[in-house]
């Protein structure tokens, strides 16, 4: 990876030669570092969206826990041989070597850093994946309809219903609020949900395997940051509305549309969340000549 920046492809869409087009979107949020990486080299795409330890240390001068581990991520599926398993494997022990350099231990959960990922390589009869976290694979099918490759899961909606529910004032933030509810969630990592943090547990959670190109359109990897805002935590994704966006405008159409709804709730009430926008990193890779 290029030491200056964050992303491993270019930002704009274009032709491949591999039978399949290409659109990428890598943008910060509202924070002072964009802890999301994209990956793009040949055949190979992924999204990786970091998490920064509780205690916000910073390292290498300015940079944050969670942006390491997803370049340390992004960096091992980009320059070393193997299936996508293994590199995630791999992907792990790395993280796990970079903190133990650090004096980070692994039993200390709030310290550590973390990554989920998407990540897929196209072959000329299949797509394999990989996928930890909460980082989509969503296809979209030629007939118009969709479905995730990985059932999704939501690591945070309890805490954000909360945060709904609350009635503190408006200078209180949700870190501050509900502390203890998010060291909770925390310390499940690779317990109830998964994440490359260093753990050997983490594997227990990677999710793999093959999918059959046959109907499929459009491939979509996305962090969280693109989600649509959701009113009610409690309440399950919106992938129709989203797909919907997509086919009408790309994945700009879909960033356009969430954070003009984070704009007009800049207290992030209305569309509970942990800042006013996230980061995003995102690929949609449109398949050309596919079965039907």
């Amino acid at each position: 990876m290029h030491p200056a920046t964050e992303q491993m492809s270019p930002p704009e869409s274009c032709p491949d030669l591999f039978g399949y087009e290409v659109e990428t979107l890598w943008e910060q949020g509202s924070g002072e570092l964009n802890e999301d990486v994209l990956l793009r080299e040949g055949n190979l795409f992924g999204v990786f969206d970091g998490a920064t330890s509780l205690g916000r240390q910073r390292f290498c001068g300015c940079l944050t826990g969670g942006l390491l581990a997803a370049r340390t991520a992004a960096r091992t599926f980009r320059e070393k041989p193997g299936n996508l398993i293994q590199l995630a494997a791999l992907a792990n022990r790395r993280i796990g070597s970079k903190l133990r350099a650090e004096s980070i231990p692994l039993t200390d959960r709030r310290r550590l850093w973390a990554t989920s990922l998407a990540v897929i390589r196209i072959g000329e009869n299949h797509i394999e994946y990989c996928q930890i976290g909460d980082a989509m694979i969503l296809l979209v099918d030629c007939d118009g309809g969709f479905r995730a490759v990985i059932p999704p899961i939501d690591i945070d909606r309890e805490t954000l219903d909360l945060w709904k529910k609350s009635s503190v004032p408006k200078t209180t933030g949700i870190h501050d609020h509900l502390a203890d509810q998010i060291l909770q969630v925390r310390l499940q990592m690779n317990v109830s949900y998964g994440s490359l943090n260093g753990e050997p547990e983490a594997l227990r959670f990677l999710r793999s395997g093959y999918i059959d190109p046959a109907g499929v359109r459009d491939v979509l990897l996305f962090t969280d940051g693109l989600f649509l805002p959701r009113e009610y935590p409690l309440e399950n994704d919106d992938w129709r509305s989203l797909v919907g966006l997509y086919r009408q405008g790309g994945l700009r159409a879909v960033r356009d549309h969430v954070r003009e709804l984070q704009r007009e709730d800049p207290d992030c009430r209305k569309y509970p969340r942990f800042k006013q926008h996230d980061d995003i990193a995102a690929v949609a890779i449109r398949l050309r000549g596919s079965r039907q």
